[in-house]
């Protein structure tokens, strides 16, 4: 049995139905549990998978903001900006950045061969949320 996911990123968007197709798309996450609101429009909880790994998506709602943490539980585009990135280890990293900008994303950081041995690259989603994805490179002989 392994053990439980300990951390759970909690991501907050302006729009989490279309948030939740973008990481399909560009990043190949599957949806686990939609909750929408009364309104019938927003997402009170939502979980996607990648990679067996859960993140938590949910609509922003300005009407309860004080109640759930002020700018703690704003969107990026709220807070002109995130300082959080999450980091995927994937198979080919071109290949991840190609797929997302495809899907919308932009790409602040090209795929390129770090010194610390990845070949890594940076995005940011529709939503403000930033991603970065590496796969290692081969040992130098």
């Amino acid at each position: 049995m392994t053990a439980p996911q300990t951390v759970i990123p909690h991501l907050v968007v302006s729009d989490a139905g279309a948030a939740i197709e973008f990481y399909k798309q560009a990043l190949g996450a599957s949806e686990a549990v939609r909750m929408p609101a009364e309104d019938g429009k927003r997402l009170l909880h939502a979980e996607i998978q990648i990679d067996g790994a859960r993140i938590f998506v949910v609509d922003y709602f300005p009407e309860y903001r004080a109640q759930h943490g002020g700018e703690a539980y704003m969107p990026p585009n709220e807070l002109k900006g995130t300082a959080v990135t999450m980091h995927l280890e994937v198979t080919d990293c071109d290949a991840a950045v190609a797929r997302a900008k495809a899907a919308g994303a932009i790409v602040p950081m090209e795929p390129w061969d770090a010194f610390w041995g990845a070949r890594y690259a940076r995005i940011v989603d529709p939503f403000g949320h930033s991603w970065s994805f590496a796969h290692p490179l081969p040992a130098a002989s």
